[in-house]
């Protein structure tokens, strides 16, 4: 009896109806690793660690126009790292599965919005005065912080067998902190596992 129970105790995230606590990863803009769990029914709170992709080019030269090093300095070029991208998010859930006439698992549209930090190493090359005549460029590494709300949507299916879920979203991440107002488009594919 007492191996039965352990049995069962061990097999019970596999067997659960209510699957819902999860951890993963999302590949995508940003890529991270993903831990979800659900407060009530409906709302879920999520954490994310992992990489952002890097700004455009225009974004570091005019980040590097605003704040030269020096009253003189020009900017010649510019290398990027990526760096840390970290969230912390809520969602509110509906289940769409009759909907979509789902026989097996369930579905589940979700909304959300959250707050996030992303972080990238930069390099700038830059001369002191016009470029050219022999002025040797000079560097300056600098790191770049954004920080500001996100808001998105996706959805997410829940497997009937199998202690998994797939979803997919797609959101927008605002600037508050660096360069105010800047947006920047996001989305990805993911897998959890549920325990």
């Amino acid at each position: 009896m007492k191996n039965l129970l352990l049995a069962i105790f061990a097999l019970l995230p596999f067997i659960s109806l209510a699957q819902e606590r999860g951890a993963g990863v999302r590949i995508g803009e940003p890529f991270t690793l993903t831990y979800k769990d659900f407060i009530d029914d409906y709302f879920s709170y999520e954490v994310m660690i992992g990489s952002g992709g890097i700004n455009g080019d225009g974004y570091f030269q005019r980040d590097f126009d605003s704040n030269p090093p020096s009253s003189n300095a020009f900017y010649v070029g510019h290398t990027a790292r990526k760096g840390v991208s970290f969230h912390a998010r809520m969602a509110y859930h509906e289940d769409i599965t009759d909907m979509f006439e789902i026989e097996q698992g369930y579905l589940l549209a979700y909304g959300g919005v959250g707050a996030q930090l992303r972080t990238t190493r930069v390099n700038y090359t830059y001369t002191e005065g016009q470029v050219g005549g022999g002025i040797e460029p000079m560097r300056e590494e600098r790191t770049n912080a954004d920080f500001g709300p996100e808001a998105f949507v996706g959805s997410e299916y829940y497997f009937d067998e199998l202690p998994i879920a797939v979803f997919v979203e797609i959101g927008m991440f605002l600037e508050l902190l660096d360069r105010v107002g800047h947006i920047k488009g996001q989305g990805g594919i993911g897998v959890r596992y549920l325990f």
